[in-house]
């Protein structure tokens, strides 16, 4: 399918919430067609440019978004939260003249529902914590603290990594090795 892609400097994976605000004309006429037409777009990971440069490459995996909300900010610019729907590979993107990129993706193999073995019976209890966050909680996202997908998902979303780190994780396709690289990451942060 044909999608418009926002490069940005964080990642969103399925489930997660995000909230973005939108000053470019760029973008705001994406949105209004992405409301009108009832399709989502994709968010991918920055990896040369700015966010608001017409100049960027970035990652050929994203995650496909739909918006979930939109307002007008006390500042003027238009705020929207969008949910990550599936992941994606952006098979070739092009630029429109308007600056705004699109792309030709596919949607990844949705990864196998697995519990949370008890190997990593920390991480739910980690995630826990990082949702008692007053920003976090307010996204209203759902979890299910027993599904390595969602557990593995938002710890990728929420934890201090380095991005390409993050983006490696969200490229991962099998949750219980994702929760494996995340304990490991974690005992390094508890290390450092």
């Amino acid at each position: 399918m044909k999608a418009p892609i926002f490069p940005l400097g964080s990642i969103v994976l399925p489930g997660g919430r995000i909230p973005l605000q939108l000053f470019e004309p760029r973008y705001i006429d994406m949105l209004a067609r992405c409301l009108k037409d009832d399709q989502g777009f994709v968010i991918s990971l920055l990896r040369d440019g700015a966010e608001t440069g017409r100049v960027a490459s970035f990652c050929e995996i994203g995650t496909y978004v739909r918006i979930i909300d939109f307002q007008q900010l006390d500042n003027g610019l238009l705020g929207i939260t969008v949910e990550g729907e599936a992941k994606v590979a952006i098979a070739q993107s092009w630029q429109q003249s308007d600056g705004l990129n699109l792309g030709e993706v596919a949607l990844l193999p949705e990864e196998a529902c697995e519990n949370v073995p008890a190997a990593f019976h920390e991480l739910p209890s980690v995630l826990r914590a990082l949702f008692q966050h007053p920003v976090i909680d307010g996204l209203g996202m759902r979890v299910d603290y027993g599904d390595a997908r969602d557990v593995s998902w938002r710890l990728t979303e929420l934890l201090p990594l380095d991005m390409k780190e993050k983006q490696s994780l969200l490229e991962m396709q099998d949750p219980l090795a994702r929760l494996e690289r995340l304990q490991g990451l974690l005992e390094a942060l508890d290390e450092g």
